[in-house]
Parts: structure tokens; sequence; C-alpha cells
């Protein structure tokens, strides 16, 4: 099903969305990987992928070489979102096992890897994240979790930083813990001070944290104090030590994530204020949705600190000099570039940034970037898709009005197939993407599963509404008690904004997203008459039973959304789509994960069973074993399918390629 159409070299007029198109479902999943984090362990790059076709197992390579082979899979729960799963240490990796969660440790040249932590009483109830090794080997620092041992597994988890000896010989030791959140504990280049951070309910990582330090000695701490963020006033990111002794971090204090510096004192360790090291009206952090995410590194001769920072059209390199304080650019051509590690080239011939970069027109890659002149070296290369020259849209940067005045932000993707025009004076249905979060962002990478639609004669537009990531920390606020009204606003915005501009066909546009983007799209379509069909990716429908029922992690994130719970339940009453379906009027098509913890299948379902007692044509696909996000290949390919066959019965478009219908319920309503 769904071979690839051969390019007859004829452009053929076909209605938008009937065009056959080589990116299929097929080609989105075979061979396709996530790569995720990097690490440079002297001579040795290493780097992990998450694989759709072996059931979203991740694997770990060095060097191109699979390392812990098909019974093992390098991923963590803590905070159900996982990132930091494994680190390496002088040819040893030490990596959370998905199925057990236990911490492993895999010595050069061993046939198995050896534990380090016990089999927990309840499955699952220790999990481990985002550590470090000390640098004389002997201690493993990093965020453990807690989950309750009570008979039912009741009670909220608790998480700590702790240490335990790196050969597996010994206990684990408690080193922080009082507050709902620990993360990223980093060890200084001697050893004699730990530095991490924490926070509180009701606050995310993105909106307020602290960065704590201590004196570390034999697997215990001294001394521990709080030097930044006990406020509230800022989001500290990204603790690392510096090879000159400082401490380093990004924070929002500026309204954009810049990187600062604590200096040393050899006795009391970080002191006096903050010293900025850059002052850029753009963002060099990401939100701390996954743990170990890295966007600057240091140099190995310690004279220099290598960071990403966003730039509008592209991503640029910064290089800053810790001697003068000099910033120069390096301009990466890369839509996005994450996961930086900086080291010297192998030629000798200067300093490189390793990390996974992709193009607006490429997929992920690992690769290398020259630091004196920009120049490309790929050591993991992206897929080689096989497409036709002229197939793959490039997105635009585009700004528009949006509601009481302010401007929003988003990326447009024309339809693009060289095979197909449309017939004269036909505009193309729009698919606007609400993306998930809601503190997160769109992003221009070449993306298949987009370029699956634009190749279809869909246009797309990726809404960066207000309360995403990327723009400073005032527009990442817009959303703060507004979830449900900015982002809808600023989504409904765009496609009217194309519309007018005669970019898309305003009887024929669609909404869809995943998780808090299921939310957006479905207060669309209940509170607005925008749309013409929405779908839903396990899309949140009742924000009360969000708030009872989610993980920790996000368990009074909606209070600064939406508003403490249940002290404002009359507001989570009037913005939950699921109590407001008198406003639904239009065809949606619900995809859920029948073993997601995060936005759980009743939402979804509850969902289905309102359109269904109102008559409203709906489609419902609930897969089992999926979590919160499709990680199979089987059903990333189903749930694209369906959605396309989806809106060829609600626009009445033939399917260019063959697909599997879908069960609609009131399709005959169509």
């Amino acid at each position: 099903m769904n071979d690839p159409a051969p390019s007859s070299g004829a452009v053929q007029v076909a209605p938008y969305g009937s065009w056959s198109s080589p990116i299929t479902t097929a080609l989105i999943v075979s061979a396709a990987v996530g790569l995720g984090e990097v690490w440079v362990d002297g001579p040795n790059t290493w780097w992990s992928e998450l694989r759709p076709t072996e059931s979203g197992r991740v694997e770990l390579v060095r060097d191109g070489v699979d390392v812990l082979g098909s019974r093992w899979s390098a991923r963590t729960r803590v905070h159900e979102y996982g990132g930091g799963a494994w680190w390496v240490h002088d040819g040893v990796v030490f990596f959370a096992n998905w199925a057990d969660q236990r911490l492993y440790r895999l010595d050069p040249g061993a046939a198995e890897p050896a534990p380090l932590t016990a089999a927990p009483e309840l499955p699952a109830g220790l999990r481990y994240a985002d550590g470090r090794v000390s640098p004389d080997g002997r201690w493993v620092v990093c965020v453990r979790e807690q989950h309750p041992f009570d008979e039912g597994g009741h009670g909220e988890p608790v998480n700590a930083v702790v240490a335990l000896p790196a050969d597996g010989g010994g206990p684990v030791s408690v080193l922080h813990d009082g507050h709902d959140f620990v993360a990223a504990p980093r060890l200084s280049a001697d050893g004699r001070w730990l530095a991490w951070l924490a926070w509180n309910h009701p606050d995310m990582p993105w909106d307020a944290t602290e960065l704590w330090v201590a004196r570390f000695a034999d697997g215990t701490i001294s001394e521990a104090r709080c030097v930044l963020g006990a406020d509230r006033a800022e989001a500290v990111v990204q603790p690392e030590w510096g090879p000159d002794g400082n401490l380093y971090f990004c924070s929002d204090r500026s309204n954009w994530w810049n990187l600062y510096r604590f200096e040393h004192d050899a006795r009391h360790g970080p002191v006096g204020f903050p010293v900025p090291v850059t002052a850029l009206e753009s963002e060099i952090a990401l939100p701390a949705w996954v743990f170990g995410r890295s966007r600057y590194a240091f140099g190995p001769d310690g004279d220099a600190v290598v960071f990403a920072f966003g730039g509008g059209d592209h991503v640029h390199l910064g290089v800053a000099d810790l001697n003068t304080h000099a910033v120069r650019v390096v301009e990466s051509g890369l839509a996005s570039f994450e996961a930086l590690r900086v080291r010297r080239r192998p030629d000798g011939g200067g300093l490189e940034v390793v990390g996974v970069g992709a193009g607006f027109s490429t997929e992920a890659a690992v690769l290398a970037i020259a630091l004196h002149d920009g120049s490309h070296r790929l050591l993991r290369p992206p897929r080689q898709l096989g497409l036709p020259s002229g197939i793959v849209s490039t997105p635009e940067h585009v700004t528009f009005p949006s509601a009481s005045g302010r401007v929003a932000h988003g990326w447009y993707y024309p339809p693009c197939n060289p095979n197909y025009r449309a017939p004269d004076g036909e505009r193309p249905p729009l698919l606007v993407l609400s993306h998930s979060g809601p503190t997160a962002s769109a992003n221009p990478a070449m993306n298949v599963a987009v370029q699956f639609w634009t190749s279809r004669g869909f246009a797309v537009i990726d809404v960066d509404y207000g309360g995403s990531t990327g723009y400073g920390r005032a527009y990442r606020r817009l959303l703060d008690g507004a979830w449900g009204i900015v982002d809808v606003e600023d989504c409904c915005a765009a496609a009217q904004w194309l519309a007018a501009a005669s970019r898309c066909d305003g009887e024929r546009m669609v909404i869809r997203g995943g998780s808090a983007g299921g939310f957006t799209t479905l207060a669309a379509l209940a509170f607005r008459s925008v749309f013409k069909a929405g779908a839903s990716h396990y899309g949140v429908a009742d924000l009360a039973a969000l708030a009872a029922d989610t993980h920790k992690f996000e368990a009074h994130y909606l209070d600064v959304l939406v508003g403490p719970y249940p002290a404002a339940a009359d507001l989570y009453e009037a913005r939950s789509p699921i109590h407001h379906t008198d406003g639904l009027d239009c065809p949606l098509i619900l995809l859920q994960g029948s073993e997601d913890v995060i936005v759980p299948p009743s939402q979804s379902r509850a969902m289905a069973a309102a359109l269904a007692a109102k008559g409203i044509a709906h489609a419902y696909l609930e897969f089992p074993g999926e979590q919160h996000g499709f990680r199979q290949a089987a059903n990333i390919e189903r749930a694209l399918q369906a959605e396309l066959y989806f809106y060829s019965r609600v626009f009445h478009f033939p399917l260019g390629d063959p697909i599997e219908p879908v069960d609609i319920v009131f399709g005959e309503r169509l």
C-alpha cells in the first residue's frame, strides 16, 4: 500500500489534496530514527537513536556502531517525558533501561550491562536520569524519582539528587530532597563542588527555578545553599561548571535566555552577582520538557564557550572568548541544532562543535561544524529519502496580527509537488498545526510528516502562538491564565490572515494538534467557527479531569495556565471543550494511545461519546501499547493515513494513493 508513484515528467492538473506523492507513510517510518543526545568521549562520538521500527526502542551508538543490542532500551520515565537517560565517562556508558528503569553500567568489551541499582519493590518504582560521573570515576550523581510503595501505588513520587558508587558496590544516598523537582546535578572539574536546579509546584522549569550549590566529597554534600532564583523571578536552565572553575548557566532575567556565570572562589564557591556572558535578544536555552538538553558547551582549552541561538530564519552559533568576552558568530545554515558538545578536530585543525542538526530540506543528522569556517562534517548522515527534486516545501517564517493588538508567529509551508498543479482559481486547503506543550515551539527543520501533507496539495502553517518558546519570557508568559484563549486566538488569526491573503481556501481550513495542541484544536472547534474540521492527537478535552488525573511533573501546570484547582473550577469548566460540545458543528478525528498517563484515554473517549450524542461525523482510533506520542511504526503510519482519509471524506477530494478506509461514525452526513 502507498507505493511511491513514478514521476511522469508531465505536470498533471488535479485538485489540491488529491495529488499522489512519493512521501508515503511507509517512507516516513522506514529506517527513521529520532536522534537524541550526543556525547563526546575522547576520540569517540556517541549518540542515541529512537527507532520506530523497533517498537520505539532507544539504542546507543558509538561511532556508527550499536552498543546495547535489541534487549535494551536507554530510556527513562522520570517526569514521564524522560531525557538524560544515559551518559559516558572514560569509555563506560551508564544508562537507565526502559523495561525496569534500573540504572546499568556497560564497560568496554563487556558482554552485557551490569546493574548498578537494585530492583525496586514496585515495578519501575525507582527511576534515574540526568547523571554525571565524578572526575575520579568513583561516583555517579543523578536524579532519582521514587514512586510510592503502597499496595495501590498511590501518592506523589519523590524526586531527589542522589549519589551512588559508580561500580555498583554500595547503596544510593540522597544528597538533596525537599523540593518537588530537581534537575541537572553537575560536578565541577575538580570534583569538589556540585550544582543543581530545584523548583516547586506550581512552577514549571521555564517559569522559575532555583540554582543550588554545595561542597561534594566521597558521595556526600555539605554547605548546600541556593545562589539564585529564590525570589521565583527567573528560570535558570543548564548549569555547567566551566574549565575556568566558574559556574555558568542560562537565565531569562533579561527577558531572553542568555548565558551568565558566577565567579568562583576556592573557599566559598560561586560568589557575587551573575555576570552576563551574552546579551542577545534571542534565546540560547530551550524549555526543559526533558532532561539533558544542551545548547552550549566549552572548548577543551578552557578559553571559549560555544552556544546556539535562534536567528529568525536559521540557527546561529556563537563563540564567546572567556578571556576577552568577545563574541563572534558562525553561520550554521541549519534550521535546528541541539545536544552541543565541543572538541578539537581530529585533524588538529581547530575546534568543532558536535550535535544534532537539521536543515529546512534535510532531516536530522549528527554532525560536526568547524568553528573557523562553519563547514559541516557528517558523523551520522540523515536518511537518503530518494525524493524527486522540487518536492520539499520550504517554510517561510511569518508574523501576523492577532487579537488585542498582539502579533503572533508561525512557519508557513505552501503546497509543493512538481508533478501537479491545481485547477485555475482553486486555493489549497489549509492545515493549521498547534504544537504541544503548550510551552514549546514550532520546529522548521525538515519533517517528512509535514511534507506528507504539502506534497499532496495542502498548505500548512505551524503556529507559534502566544506562550511559545523562542520569543522571550514576556511572549512565553502570554499564556499565563489564558490557555484556551490566546492560543486559540492566534491559531484562528493565522488561518484568517492566510485566507485573506488568498494563500489558502477559507472554506477548507483544518486545525490539528497533539496533547496540549490537541486541547487548542478542540477549543478552537468548540468556541470558534473558523475551521471546517479537526484532528486531536491524544488531546485534552476536560481540564478538570487533567488536573485530577495526570502525572506529577504537570500536576499543577494548569494553576499557571488556567488557575488554581479546585478554586477556579468554574473557569476550568468554561474552558473545557467537553462541556461545550454544543459549539461543535464540524467533523473531528480523535487518535489516542491506550497507555497514555499524561493525557489518559478517558479524555478522548469522553469526547467521542459527546460527538456521538450530538450526531457529528467523527472517527476514534485508539492504539494499544502506545504512550503519550506514537512511537511504533505501524501506529505512526495508520494515524497519518486515517487523518488523510478523513479529510478526503470531509472535503470530497479523491485520494491520489490507496489508503485503508476509516470507520467514520455518522459518515453518511459528510
